[in-house]
């Protein structure tokens, strides 16, 4: 690996953690979702998260901090596979201490930190299917991506990718939050279930993701912009 390419996943790796680590810490403090205050404060807390970290690491990596952004990226044909899959490890690498390190600073002798990150964790709502969760992830992660794409990869768009793509991911928590957990990416979910053991459904979290930004790529990276870059 190149210093180039260690210094991009290194901001990888931190841009992700920060986003796992707030993430998951914002719902151990708001457990009941089903409060519309609740709902609202983990929506702010990752937007603004992504919006911070996507600021700052944008010029170093790109500021993907998600491997289903990385994947549209990929297909869209603005990233190569070495960088990627180099990406992609940073990321879950990223997601796997932040969640180790929430559950140790918060855990408590009535709540132990594997419970509090098995609650951390993106889980389907009451009767939800799998196929259905499936869909709505890729729906969502597709907003996503068409938004990376729109506001800081395409040489059109107006420099404002790190705020639009925040206000996406807080958009998006609005709505499926109470029906997948709107995780839209596969080191928000991988990560937590590393540390807390919940596997419930886990390949909603990989599946929807990486299919609505791998659409996202061909409709934006393959059509809608004309020149890729490797």
């Amino acid at each position: 690996m190149n210093d180039k390419l260690l210094k991009q996943c290194v901001a990888e790796f931190v841009g992700t953690f920060a986003l796992i680590f707030i993430g998951v810490g914002v719902i151990a403090n708001h457990a009941n979702l089903n409060n519309n205050a609740g709902l609202l404060a983990v929506a702010l807390a990752h937007g603004l998260t992504i919006a911070v970290m996507v600021s700052a690491t944008g010029g170093i990596s790109g500021g993907h901090l998600n491997p289903a952004v990385t994947f549209g990226l990929l297909v869209g044909g603005k990233i190569g596979p070495k960088k990627a899959s180099a990406y992609w490890l940073a990321q879950l690498a990223g997601g796997i201490v932040a969640a180790a390190m929430v559950g140790m600073l918060l855990q408590s002798p009535e709540i132990p930190g594997k419970e509090i990150i098995a609650k951390g964790t993106p889980a389907l709502g009451k009767g939800a299917t799998g196929f259905q969760s499936i869909g709505i992830e890729a729906v969502l992660t597709f907003f996503l991506v068409f938004v990376v794409y729109g506001s800081a990869v395409d040489a059109r768009a107006p420099r404002i990718g790190g705020l639009a793509i925040g206000l996406t991911v807080a958009l998006d928590i609005l709505f499926g939050g109470p029906l997948t957990g709107a995780a839209m990416n596969p080191a928000r979910t991988f990560g937590p279930a590393i540390i807390g053991g919940r596997w419930d459904h886990h390949y909603v979290y990989w599946v929807g993701p990486l299919l609505g930004g791998a659409i996202a790529g061909l409709v934006y990276g393959r059509f809608l912009i004309k020149d890729r870059a490797s």
